[in-house]
């Protein structure tokens, strides 16, 4: 899949900014706050309808603007050219339109323009709390299966609908009817199983894309793996029905916790991965140069394994990925970049010259872009020269880059 034009309409740093992209190589450079996140960003919404930061919709919009609206040319997606257009009105809400039509639903979108985001963030990745590890599988899950989206949206909404139960009867004498839990209770078990099943699988599968993508960038020979936490320690074999029996008995053996709690305690929310060098546990003992090398491994996995289940190759986004990386590293990554492993790339740094020694943006295959403020507009020169798209400085931007 290439991503052939963006278009960019008030959306943070950008007043209005238009340009084309090549096919391999795309590099945004320019200073901190010029608005080379937001292109990475905006196009992450393109393929999920959503950023790839913390920030809530509203604040993607150019102070000032009524709206925000992306709109990309898609190439390798159908025979034709896909037009992928989003826009958000505060209050009002986002709508995808593909082609001129609008989707019934945003989640329609996902896993068509598959998409890999490299980031600052991914620290947090190896680090942070579960939830992080969560997101990270979820989100290759629901790109390759849509199945599996459509049971954790749902499951999600049961939960909900359960917890409210609960909530109504927190720390009362007497539990909550049968007849107004039983049916949430039911709902929740018989989606939550098929979540967790369909992870166990995906990591079984996933530890071989882990352990290559591992061995392409890091010479040491630490051998890496996850290992899931889940529901009494389910064996990896477990059918559909062992995770759902065991999720009855551990509910049934939390039952007054929940009621005294109110909320529920079990379920593909709690689940936890763990990730290996070794015998070393990552988030516990990894130095930072584990826990870069790590999540980096671990995001070209996705990529390896997205492009092996989708019909066209996903688009990977760096974002600032080379700013922390030693020599050694960069060459490798640079190199694996340019290479038939990987198709279109779009990166941000704060300079060029360290990738003017390793590629040729006089070709076609690469291009450089300087992002700047240039009267208010999208300025492009040729393709040789530094090109500058229309950004100024966005004091909503919460110092991204």
């Amino acid at each position: 899949m290439i991503l052939r034009t963006l278009r960019l309409r008030s959306f943070r740093a950008h007043a209005e900014s238009e340009f084309e992209l090549a096919p391999s190589i795309n590099l945004f450079y320019g200073p901190n706050g010029a608005g080379k996140t937001n292109v990475l960003e905006a196009v992450h919404y393109l393929c999920l309808t959503k950023s790839f930061t913390a920030s809530r919709d509203r604040y993607a919009v150019r102070k000032g603007a009524p709206y925000f609206e992306i709109e990309g040319t898609f190439e390798g997606v159908r025979p034709e050219p896909t037009e992928a257009r989003l826009a958000y009105v505060p209050g009002e809400g986002k709508k995808m339109f593909v082609n001129g039509a609008a989707l019934d639903r945003l989640a329609d979108i996902v896993g068509v323009l598959p998409v890999v985001i490299f980031s600052p963030e991914d620290y947090d990745l190896t680090a942070g709390g579960p939830s992080e590890r969560r997101r990270f599988v979820n989100n290759i899950l629901s790109q390759a299966q849509s199945v599996y989206m459509d049971d954790l949206m749902k499951y999600r909404r049961a939960r909900r609908q359960r917890n409210e139960v609960l909530r109504s009867y927190k720390k009362r004498p007497d539990p909550p009817p049968v007849e107004l839990l039983e049916p949430w209770t039911e709902k929740l078990v018989t989606l939550g199983s098929r979540v967790i099943h369909r992870r166990q699988q995906f990591l079984q599968e996933f530890g071989e894309y882990l352990t290559e993508a591992y061995d392409r960038i890091e010479a040491v020979a630490e051998r890496p793996s996850i290992e899931y936490d889940t529901i009494d320690d389910l064996p990896p074999d477990a059918t559909p029905e062992d995770v759902a029996d065991a999720f009855r008995a551990a509910l049934d053996r939390r039952s007054e916790q929940e009621q005294d709690r109110g909320t529920t305690l079990v379920g593909p929310q709690r689940d936890e991965l763990i990730f290996r060098l070794d015998d070393l546990e990552v988030r516990r003992y990894g130095s930072q140069g584990q826990h870069r090398t790590f999540a980096m491994a671990l995001k070209l996995a996705q990529y390896f394994y997205l492009n092996d289940r989708s019909d066209t190759d996903p688009l990977l986004l760096l974002d600032d990925a080379f700013g922390k990386l030693d020599a050694r590293r960069t060459e490798v990554f640079l190199n694996l970049l340019r290479s038939d492993a990987v198709g279109q790339s779009l990166t941000t740094a704060t300079e060029r010259a360290s990738f003017d020694k390793a590629l040729d943006f006089k070709a076609d295959a690469h291009r450089a872009l300087s992002v700047g403020r240039k009267n208010g507009t999208a300025h492009v020169e040729p393709t040789s020269s530094p090109q500058v798209l229309g950004a100024e400085p966005n004091p909503a931007e919460t110092g991204s880059s």
